[in-house]
């Protein structure tokens, strides 16, 4: 977690962290079983998240709804660090804070 705090860990460390996190409630069953057990498959799905598998390889995963978005959210905030930390590696002369929010209208 320290290179999380310090800015010196990039977004692709985030998302690796929450897909590490995410994986210990993770269970699984097989399709031909999920085609039986929609409703059931459906109702675990609120709690973790369940691979379905076909010819004994991951197939699809069955999420929440709220899971989904959490996921989808923590993808952007990566995105973003990543964003960050790409533009904080650009050489050449830096802007002053008070250029920028002329620049922009903030003034």
């Amino acid at each position: 977690m320290r290179g999380l705090r310090d800015g010196k860990r990039g977004g692709q460390d985030l998302y690796k962290l929450l897909a590490l996190l995410y994986a210990f409630r993770m269970s699984s069953i097989d399709v031909s079983e999920a085609r039986q057990q929609l409703s059931a498959v459906i109702d675990r799905a609120e709690t973790e998240a369940v691979t379905l598998v076909r010819y004994g390889r991951p197939a699809a995963v069955v999420l929440s709804p709220a899971r989904y978005e959490e996921l989808l959210a923590a993808s952007e905030d990566a995105e973003d660090v990543a964003a960050f930390d790409e533009a904080m590696a650009e050489e050449g002369p830096n802007i002053p804070w008070d250029q920028v929010k002329a620049d922009l209208g903030w003034v």
